[in-house]
């Protein structure tokens, strides 16, 4: 453990002007607090905060932050009070240490939900002073430092798959690429430890048989740029076993198949410099195609630039290239840290940083802890890909994101009005997943409104939380417009007119807040039709055994969306023109069906509403079953007749086949039943078709 001068000399070695003083009265104030407190490890607790300080002296931060780290768990495991820190240490202190306290007190229901809820006001923290994040990464390394003293093997894992899920990835999304490689090393070990092990022996072998092979590459590829000219500094390393497991994993080989497990660093003078260093490379060795990238002229959305590139060296072996300049390098290494170091001044803690805004926006429509952890994982844990606007202003993405994602990426409201996307001037489906260096034109319409459909390809959080959080809203407001229509239906039901003390009474009568609420409950039958009448006017639906009053009219979907707050039955498909009923089930929307539909004959549990389409509904799905001989053109005429009657084919399936003749499931998109009826009767008008029915 850091002694207390130590401390303080780490400090002012690189910053003469920091508030000695203060740093001393917090090492104090820690020591005092924690008292008699103790590890895991069985040192004294205080040993902790003073190790974080440490780490964050290697960065050179300022002492505001150096401060924090040494404070920060008196608030969550001592009796000192953020009034107390505030008092000796001053607001952005007290600020600081409360942004690094989890929320330890909080009832939680499950594990995800307290770390949701840790997560939550972190990432609201940081999101007003980044050092807040620099503190609780260096905590979280030191406990990862320290993890095997747990006794504990279910916490251990725990702890360790929270690290690998969100802590790595937080380094990672600010170029902390050095606290990144350790956090993802030591949980692994946890995680996976026969893979750990064996990787290790094999690294441990390799060693031993390949002697210095990483020194031999490094002098080979530094004295052949000496000999073009270029002064570089050549760094040697292999790659950590997390690393090395994930490659195997992901390209499906062993160990002895992967040939890129040793990485090197060329640090330049220069830009220019860098882009001679590949060339003069490039020349000696062959590149594997594929493998190359240029982060210097379009870099990572948390700034980091460098170019890679991967050789097959004379050893006949795969080696990976980073080619930067040495202030590249301290970008790479310590990622924003090196933007916080204590000569920047305070103004940088607030700069914006895009991704930050994108994990909150999450945040705030994220309906549930298991969504937001969901969706943070995602928006934090995923190789990026570079698209373009028209314009020519870069997005960058998650591989595998679409327009969609792209949309919502550039601004909510066109994620909202998307419609269509032009990719490199090509009008092309909503689900394209996007390739490095696309320039996506989106396609827009103020009658458009986020589709449930869409969250099937998706990959982005934002995007994710965007359109759950419409078609949440767009159910409630349905559900209770279906709710209200059914509640003027139960009205007609009453012996008598009601009071206008009436609706407060019935709410009162069924617990329930508002007429919202009673209107949702209607429509969901969580209240049951006799129960609001009674609510209504006590009495008015019969003594027991006796039938309650019958529905008096139909009730009308015309307005509401199908899918939404009712779903029409796939059994029979009804369109509009249809006589149609309804099965209303505790919790669901209302089921329409047919009237003949074979599932009512069949006897359902579930309550009928008599249901109608109302004046001038228009849409629905049909089914055909229409059985075509089997002759050159014969599809290609049924479908000039779908044209032609302006019908629009959704489905179509090869449903059997019986030697001459051929039948066919066809989904149809109509206006109306008498729009079906002419299809029909043009269909079994045609010589090529033997018979068409409606399933």
């Amino acid at each position: 453990m850091l002694r207390q001068y130590e401390l303080v000399e780490k400090v002012r070695a690189y910053d003469p002007d920091a508030d000695e003083a203060m740093i001393n009265r917090a090492y104090v104030f820690s020591m005092q607090k924690h008292g008699s407190q103790k590890r895991a490890s069985g040192d004294p607790y205080f040993s902790h905060p003073i190790e974080v300080a440490g780490i964050l002296t290697d960065l050179h931060l300022d002492d505001e932050t150096i401060v924090t780290a040494i404070l920060h768990d008196t608030i969550e495991d001592t009796l000192a009070t953020p009034e107390e820190i505030e008092k000796s240490f001053g607001k952005n202190v007290a600020r600081l240490v409360d942004g690094v306290t989890k929320l330890s007190k909080i009832e939680a229901q499950s594990e995800n939900q307290r770390a949701a809820e840790n997560l939550r006001k972190f990432l609201l923290a940081m999101s007003g002073d980044i050092r807040v994040l620099l503190v609780k990464l260096a905590d979280r390394l030191h406990n990862m430092r320290t993890l095997h003293f747990i006794k504990s093997e279910e916490k251990r894992r725990r702890i360790a798959r929270e690290t690998m899920d969100i802590y790595a990835p937080l380094a990672e999304r600010i170029g902390m690429y050095e606290f990144m490689t350790e956090m993802q090393t030591l949980a692994f070990r946890q995680l996976e430890p026969d893979a750990y092990d064996s990787i290790s022996k094999r690294l441990e072998h390799l060693h031993q048989g390949g002697g210095d092979l990483i020194d031999r590459i490094g002098q080979d590829l530094k004295a052949h740029l000496e000999s073009k000219g270029i002064a570089a500094e050549i760094q040697g390393r292999e790659k950590h076993p997390y690393s090395i497991w994930r490659k195997m994993a992901e390209r499906h080989v062993s160990f002895e198949q992967l040939s890129d497990v040793m990485a090197f660093r060329a640090i330049v003078d220069t830009v220019d410099d860098c882009y001679r260093t590949l060339g003069v490379i490039h020349q000696r060795w062959p590149m594997v195609p594929g493998r190359f990238k240029d982060f210097i002229s379009t870099p990572k959305r948390n700034g980091y630039r460098s170019l890679h590139t991967t050789l097959i060296h004379n050893e006949n072996m795969r080696i990976e290239v980073q080619i930067r300049t040495r202030e590249m390098h301290i970008q790479a290494e310590n990622g924003l840290a090196a933007h916080w170091a204590y000569k920047e001044g305070k103004a940088a803690a607030s700069t914006p940083h895009p991704w930050i805004e994108d994990l909150l926006e999450i945040l705030d429509h994220a309906a549930s802890a298991e969504e937001l952890l969901e969706h943070t994982r995602m928006a934090m844990y995923q190789d990026r890909i570079f698209a373009f606007t028209p314009k020519g202003e870069l997005i960058q993405l998650p591989k595998g994101a679409t327009p969609v994602d792209f949309a919502y990426a550039v601004h909510t409201d066109l994620g909202d009005q998307t419609v269509g996307a032009k990719i490199n001037g090509r009008v092309m489906p909503l689900r394209t997943a996007l390739e490095n260096g696309d320039q996506v034109e989106i396609l827009v319409s103020k009658a458009q409104h986020p589709q449930t459909a869409w969250l099937n390809f998706v990959v982005t959080g934002k995007a994710r939380a965007k359109i759950r959080r419409f078609v949440k809203s767009k159910e409630r407001e349905e559900t209770m417009a279906l709710g209200r229509k059914i509640f003027e239906e139960i009205v007609q039901r009453l012996p008598a007119p009601l009071g206008w003390e009436a609706m407060a009474e019935a709410l009162r009568r069924l617990n329930l807040h508002d007429d919202q609420e009673l209107m949702e409950a209607i429509a969901l039958k969580r209240v049951t039709d006799i129960a609001v009448m009674e609510a209504l006017m006590p009495g008015s639906a019969g003594k027991k055994g006796v039938k309650p009053p019958p529905q008096q009219s139909a009730i009308s979907i015309k307005g509401l969306t199908p899918g939404v707050a009712f779903h029409l039955a796939e059994c029979c498909h009804p369109v509009p023109g249809d006589r149609i009923v309804g099965l209303r089930r505790e919790g669901e929307g209302i089921e329409v069906h047919m009237i003949g539909c074979d599932t009512l004959a069949d006897g359902v549990d579930a309550d009928w509403v008599d249901l109608a389409w109302g004046d001038e509904s228009d849409g629905g799905f049909a089914r055909l079953a229409v059985v075509v001989r089997n002759e050159p053109g014969a599809l290609a005429t049924i479908a000039g007749i779908m044209g032609s009657h302006g019908a629009n084919i959704v489905g179509l399936d090869l449903a059997a086949r019986d030697g001459s003749f051929h039948t066919f499931r066809l989904d149809l998109e109509v206006h109306d039943v008498q729009h079906l009826m002419r299809i029909l009767a043009a269909l079994r008008a045609t010589d090529v078709v033997s018979s068409a029915e409606r399933m």
